[in-house]
């Protein structure tokens, strides 16, 4: 049994080993080191922008459900986040170098995965997953795009600045997560002429021209900060400005808005500027993002960057195991898919891997179904939608709650979703047993 994987991000890498740990002999091709694409930095496999890509760790929360559903299932990606994970409250952050390089250890020296260090340029023959992720180069992209029934879609998206913790002004700066749920983000306060100056600043600063697509086309869960800021003076101080459960320890009062950062690596050494996905001219971050108290000598390890996402439209062209409808043999998974976001990705990859697999060895793949996160992002991708566009995961994609006859409505809607949480977790186990047996 043998199995092509292109692309080694956190998808490619989730396939791979969800293939090899079911005896299938894998090749997984992989660009880096040789070459990079705009937003990478690091020479290892399944690389992060940000610490806290991962989000919710919580039962109440979809993703924080989508995980749990995949550790259960054998998730590489899980297994390594939850080994390098680092304080952020009631969110699963990492150490992004050690995260990186522990998946990138853990491909390499499985005796069934073969990495080839190479870019892909054609659809390889044989069974094979496309995990090539949002910035697929321009030649495999032609080649996809002339995949019989399939339209290529772009949008761009932003990752934010990172600054070194010793370049703060930590007479200015507070250690505290919201609602004093600990103290795993740093909070940069500002009162109102300070905040106003701020954003007339933001909204008149230079940007990076986005080559000729359009505002519209950036997805609204990655709109720089530049162009919240844009829509109205108080869009940011109700958006990742708020200062809501974030009081001042120095004054016992709530700021009129707050700058987040929040821990990028273990040490700390590191933090990531929370919601300020940005395409600013480097120098024009150092002078606007240098207006936020604290921040006056800050020192950019990274400076945020804008670049294209490329996606397909999935809906009549996959399956919900992520197979290409009509090409049994052909598989997608990753953020090209239309699921968004880190966790979704990596969920895709392991759908495809282990549905794969399961065919491979002439069984039917697990179904999941809508009652799980796993199998709702699936169907999701699958069921046709004229106006599809990519999705992070939600409860409002995974099927209600259905009360027993005579049960008491439940109104709050956490209860709610730990429920529907509960019940999806009873589904996966009963397909694990399914798989084992």
């Amino acid at each position: 049994m043998r199995a092509t994987v292109v692309g080694g991000g956190l998808a490619g890498c989730e396939a791979a080993w969800q293939l090899a740990q079911r005896g299938v002999q894998v090749t997984l091709y992989e660009m880096k080191p040789h070459k990079q694409t705009p937003a990478q930095s690091l020479p290892t496999m399944a690389e992060l922008v940000c610490s806290n890509s991962l989000r919710s760790d919580r039962l109440s929360n979809a993703v924080g459900l989508l995980k749990e559903e995949m550790r259960r299932l054998g998730s590489l990606i899980l297994r390594e986040a939850d080994a390098n994970r680092v304080p952020a409250g009631g969110a699963l952050a990492v150490d992004r170098e050690g995260f990186s390089k522990a998946v990138d250890n853990a491909i390499r020296s499985h005796p069934l995965i073969d990495v080839v260090e190479a870019e892909v340029t054609a659809i390889p023959e044989g069974y094979t997953i496309i995990a090539t992720g949002p910035l697929t180069s321009d030649a495999f992209s032609t080649a996809i795009a002339g995949l019989e029934g399939l339209s290529t879609l772009h949008f761009y998206d932003a990752a934010a600045p990172i600054i070194t913790r010793d370049s703060l002004d930590m007479d200015l700066v507070f250690e505290m997560s919201r609602y004093e749920r600990g103290a795993d983000y740093l909070n940069c306060p500002m009162d109102e002429a300070e905040y106003m100056a701020f954003v007339h600043a933001l909204q008149t600063a230079e940007t990076v021209p986005v080559r000729g697509f359009e505002e519209k086309a950036v997805f609204e869960g990655c709109m720089p900060i530049e162009s919240m800021a844009k829509r109205g003076v108080m869009a940011i101080a109700f958006g990742p400005l708020k200062p809501v459960g974030l009081a001042d320890p120095s004054t016992g009062k709530m700021p009129f808005a707050v700058v987040q950062l929040r821990r990028d690596n273990f040490s700390g050494s590191l933090y990531n500027m929370v919601g300020f996905q940005t395409r600013l001219t480097f120098p024009e971050q150092r002078r606007v993002f240098g207006m936020i108290p604290g921040l006056a000598g800050a020192e950019f390890s990274r400076y945020g960057v804008m670049h294209r996402n490329t996606f397909i439209h999935s809906p009549g062209f996959l399956d919900e195991t992520y197979r290409v409808i009509g090409k049994p043999a052909l598989y997608f998974a990753g953020q090209m898919t239309g699921v968004e976001g880190y966790v979704e990705s990596a969920a895709s990859g392991l759908v495809a891997g282990l549905s794969l697999a399961c065919r491979l060895q002439g069984n039917e793949p697990p179904h999941f179904g809508g009652r799980t996160a796993i199998g709702a992002m699936g169907r999701y991708i699958a069921t046709p939608n004229r106006h599809f566009q990519p999705m992070n995961c939600a409860f409002g994609l995974i099927d209600p709650y259905v009360y027993q006859p005579g049960q008491k409505k439940i109104r709050n809607k956490q209860e709610r979703y730990e429920k529907i949480s509960e019940r999806a977790l009873v589904e996966i186990e009963h397909a694990v047993r399914q798989m084992e047996q």
